[in-house]
Order: C-alpha cells, then structure tokens, then sequence
C-alpha cells in the first residue's frame, strides 16, 4: 500500500528558494515561474494597488508570491500574482485569509479545457473563502482583462485595450488601464 503524507501549512515555508506553491487537496502544488508578459503585467497591477493603498490607507498591495493561509475542505492557501489584503499584517509569516481582491495572470500553460477548469476552481474557492473580486488577466493571447465579483462569479465584466478594468466592490474607486498591462 502506497500512502502518501498530506502536505500542511509548514511545506509551504519550506518550498525551494524562488518557488511559489499553494496547499491544494492536501497536496503540495509548485506553481512554475511566469515569462516577461505575465511578469510584467502582475507587476503594473501591483504598481497600481500599491498607489491605492497610498492614497486609501484601506489594506494592504501585494505583490507575487505572497501566501494568504485559508481554512476551505479543499484548500489552505492562495498564492495570487497580486492582491489587496485588509487583515492584519504577520511580519514574516504568511497572510490569515483571503484577499479581498486577487489578480489572477495567466502565463503560457494556463489556456487550454484542463487549464480553464482549474481556474475556475480556484475563483470558486476564492470566493468561498471570501475574496470578493477576482481578475483572469490574459496578456498573451485575447489581452483583456476578466473581472469577477463574488455576487456574480459565473459572469465576468470583460474588460479590453482602450478601457479601465475595476473591481469596484473590493477596491472602491480603483481603475487601471488594460494598456498598462501590455507592451
């Protein structure tokens, strides 16, 4: 009989330098690192909460690779490209609970039925676990930017080059530019 350890909370600090993971179903998920276009399209979005953040004083910007432990039956984190977070901070620690907005940055394996069924797991349990806007940003092939909101989560606003994405019911008053995101 083969059984296999459940991976908990501790693995996650423990994850080879530089690596990103999230505890899903009791397993241990490496998340591979993203290309130019990915990379730099969190980090705008990050840019941008960041002056949010500045001018609100209503929670925190995080970039890449942070950790938000939640209490879900098929999940215990996120690890969103950037976020918006209104809890307490934990020094070196990771994050108790959900963002309140994700940003979710599709890089060059996240297309296809598979990749598309994945994603929308994991909106699902963001929301569950409380997040209340999550973006599905695609820079790579139809460059817009999808948002969807926790009372709605079946039915994205589609946002495209020309036009101001938001995610009004998390970050009041936040826009951003779909240009920003692309070269």
């Amino acid at each position: 009989m083969n059984t296999k350890a459940q991976a908990i909370i501790e693995n996650l600090y423990r994850v080879p330098e530089d690596g990103k993971a999230e505890l899903v179903n009791g397993e241990l998920v490496l998340m591979a690192a993203t290309g130019f276009m990915p990379g730099r399209a969190s980090g705008e979005i990050y840019v941008s909460l960041r002056d949010y953040e500045r001018r609100t004083r209503a929670g925190y910007a995080l970039p890449d690779n942070v950790g938000f432990i939640v209490n879900l039956p098929n999940r215990r984190s996120f690890s969103p490209d950037a976020a918006f977070y209104r809890g307490k901070p934990t020094g070196g620690k990771f994050l108790e609970g959900a963002p309140v907005f994700a940003a979710e940055v599709r890089s060059e394996n996240d297309y296809g039925e598979a990749a598309e069924k994945a994603m929308a797991s994991k909106r699902k349990d963001y929301f569950a676990a409380g997040t209340l806007v999550v973006w599905d940003v695609d820079v790579l092939k139809e460059e817009v930017v999808r948002v969807y909101s926790a009372n709605n989560p079946e039915h994205p606003q589609i946002y495209r080059c020309g036009e101001m994405a938001e995610a009004q019911s998390a970050l009041p008053g936040w826009v951003m530019a779909v240009d920003d995101l692309l070269v």
